[in-house]
């Protein structure tokens, strides 16, 4: 009940959300792997499953199963998103539409990223491939990140170029 609580913190529309009831049909699908007995999975299986449908046709999200989703992540914007089940993301990520985090290559299908802590993705990035994506750091709209990032850095373009983000505080 935590970590319900906790994503619904995030979300401005609240229960209105899309991004958040697709987050919460893939947190009820995931939560079946704490289960060694197929007796227990298997019906739980099914019903994630149609719910998953449900969220891809309405809201236009597929989040895999298999992925590891930390607290308070956010969609900010629905529509067009894709999360590989093999992806790793950390705690208060924020992703908009049209966001891919899946597989670069057919005969690597489960090659996916791993983002830390705070990374914030824009509308339309794809992510794609093994690379680890440091804490705070901004994926900027439309690029195609298929290099690491490193920790406090934006990545911009097409391939992504990382950039070093600037401390505001040395600056003054």
């Amino acid at each position: 009940m935590s970590s319900f609580l906790d994503d619904l913190k995030v979300y401005r529309e609240g229960l209105l959300a899309q991004g958040f009831w697709a987050l919460q049909i893939y947190r009820f699908g995931h939560a079946r792997f704490r289960y060694k007995s197929k007796f227990i999975r298997w019906p739980w299986a099914i019903i994630h499953t149609l719910l998953s449908k449900v969220s891809e046709i309405f809201f236009g999200i597929f989040i895999g199963p298999k992925a590891e989703i930390g607290r308070r992540f956010l969609i900010e914007h629905f529509g067009a998103i894709v999360i590989h089940g093999g992806s790793v993301i950390g705690d208060d990520c924020s992703i908009r539409q049209g966001v891919t985090i899946g597989n670069r290559q057919t005969n690597a299908p489960l090659d996916a990223p791993v983002l830390g802590s705070r990374v914030n993705v824009g509308a339309g990035a794809k992510l794609l491939g093994n690379i680890r994506i440091g804490n705070d750091v901004d994926i900027g709209a439309n690029a195609v990140v298929i290099n690491d990032v490193p920790a406090n850095h934006i990545a911009v373009g097409v391939p992504a170029k990382n950039k070093p983000k600037h401390n505001k505080k040395s600056q003054l």
